[in-house]
């Protein structure tokens, strides 16, 4: 059995998805939600979805080795970020090299970096007169958004488009594409 562990922050609709997408499969699951938001959906997301999930402070996660034991006693195969917006610590990364992935909101390395998530990317997209976006799944290392690229998925982006009208064309890409992707590494 292959074990997912989804790291979130927000509303939690992609680690919904992946958990449902692998909900019943003999081969792979998602087995724990990390949040560094007490106060994030995701959590009753997988309350709801009877995934267990955990909710962690800052000290725990990049000043002491409570998040990395977690980590340890559950052996994911795969940490997978999902709208997760701190950047991943070099001692957790170093112990799960090249098993922690993160998908983002455009076609890196446009549009990435310190800030740049969910509408503020949509918002840039917009505002340059882009003409197309799309997601990225990468790899993730001490940068933001600056590991290896696994996949991309393109959109057009007309100009009547509004920065909703963008995030709502990326959320489909994500829905889609995600839940394949992670299968397919975890398969390969």
């Amino acid at each position: 059995m292959k074990r997912i562990v989804i790291f979130a922050s927000g509303s939690g609709t992609n680690a919904e998805n992946l958990i449902k997408f692998f909900h019943n499969r003999e081969n792979i699951s998602v087995i724990q939600v990390f949040t560094n938001n007490p106060h994030a959906k995701v959590l009753d997301r997988a309350k709801k979805l009877k995934v267990s999930a955990l909710s962690f402070n800052k000290i725990a996660f990049t000043e002491t080795n409570d998040i990395l034991n977690a980590l340890k006693s559950i052996q994911p195969d795969l940490i997978v970020l999902a709208g997760f917006l701190w950047k991943f610590p070099k001692h957790i990364l170093e112990k799960f090299p090249n098993k922690v992935i993160n998908i983002h909101p455009a076609l890196l390395p446009k549009y990435g970096g310190k800030g740049m998530y969910g509408m503020y990317v949509h918002e840039a997209i917009v505002k340059n007169n882009e003409k197309e976006t799309g997601i990225t799944i990468h790899f993730v290392n001490e940068h933001y958004d600056e590991g290896a690229i696994i996949f991309q998925a393109k959109c057009k982006v007309n100009v009547s488009d509004s920065a909703q009208d963008v995030a709502n064309k990326i959320h489909k890409l994500e829905m889609e594409h995600f839940p394949k992707v992670v299968e397919k590494l975890l398969n390969e």
